[in-house]
């Protein structure tokens, strides 16, 4: 009976670090996924400002010549 115990403890205690480790396995996933899309928005972010600058530039140029 008290070996049975030991070994029910120690096959819970390692199912419990087993599941924690699932577990933090996924919410590594979760925050590198969640700063991929924020790396992606930045970027598209920074490509639109590049072309209104470059469209903005290019409209006051035009009015000079005109």
């Amino acid at each position: 009976m008290v070996t049975a115990g030991k070994w029910g403890s120690i096959f819970v205690i390692l199912a419990l670090i087993i599941t924690l480790l699932k577990q933090i396995i996924g919410f590594i996933g979760f925050l590198t996924t969640i700063i991929k899309v924020g790396i992606i928005l930045v970027f598209v972010a920074l490509f639109l400002g590049v072309g209104l600058l470059v469209l903005k530039s290019w409209k006051s140029s035009k009015r000079k010549e005109d």
